[in-house]
This record gives C-alpha cells, sequence and structure tokens, in this order.
C-alpha cells in the first residue's frame, strides 16, 4: 500500500449555485474521497469571494476548502470529477506534506543557527542631550 501523504484542495463553485448546492457538491467530494480510501481531515467552506480575474464570465465565486489523508487515488478521482463538473469553475490541489517537511526542516535550521550565535551585546547608552536653561542658552 503507498505512503499516506497529505492533500490540500481548493476548488471555486459557480456563483449561481446556491449554499445547499454547495454543501452538495463538497458533501459529493468528501463521499469521492472516502470511497476511495482516503479521509478528509478538514472541510472549510470559506464563502462568496471576488475572483482576480473573470473566470466563464464570472467575477465571483464560492471556495471550499479540502484538506484530506490520502495515497494519491482520491486526488485522480476528483480532480476527473472536478473537471467534468460545470459547476467547478478552478480548483488546485496541493500536496501538503512536502510543504511541511520543508517549512519544519528550516525552522530546525534556524533554531541551530540562532543556538550557535553568540548572545547580542547590550545596546549602547544614549548621551543625553544637554538642557537648555535660561536665557543665555539662545542668541537673539
Amino acid at each position: 500500500m503507498p505512503a499516506t501523504r497529505q492533500y490540500e484542495v481548493m476548488f471555486i463553485v459557480d456563483p449561481a449555485a446556491d449554499d445547499d448546492e454547495v454543501t452538495r457538491i463538497t458533501e459529493n467530494f468528501k463521499q469521492i474521497i472516502t470511497d476511495q480510501g482516503g479521509s478528509v481531515t478538514r472541510a472549510e467552506p470559506l464563502g462568496r469571494r471576488q475572483l482576480a480575474y473573470e473566470i466563464h464570465h464570472k467575477k465571483e465565486g464560492t471556495f471550499v476548502d479540502l484538506e484530506l489523508d490520502g495515497s494519491g487515488r482520491e486526488i485522480t478521482e476528483l480532480e476527473r470529477r472536478m473537471r467534468v463538473n460545470d459547476r467547478i469553475l478552478r480548483y488546485l490541489t496541493v500536496r501538503l506534506d512536502e510543504h511541511r517537511r520543508r517549512a519544519d526542516k528550516l525552522k530546525d535550521r534556524r533554531a541551530r543557527k540562532a543556538a550557535k550565535r553568540p548572545f547580542a551585546p547590550a545596546p549602547a547608552t544614549r548621551r543625553e542631550a544637554p538642557e537648555l536653561t535660561g536665557e543665555d542658552d539662545y542668541e537673539a
């Protein structure tokens, strides 16, 4: 059995679809993932937002974010279904385990560098400016 990987899938639903239809589409996609042997760890509807550019003459769409664990077979089927669904304007799949592993590696490297770095010397004290007192400080 292939190793389990973490994925994030974000898709944009046609703005003509009402909230019930968006929920039904999301539940359908979650069912596809579980049928293929994966598991959905997070499903978050992000709401209706304006698009950066027009897609099929639409200026806004409903964004939905899914985070899942699986072998990759689920992603193949999910993307195939999204491609043929007319209500899905765009979708994007990102493998999270690579990014998280890379971020952890960078964090460890920064921590090691910080541990090697000697403590910075205390900042130098500022000299105070002489106070202006009396009339002789001002020239007329």
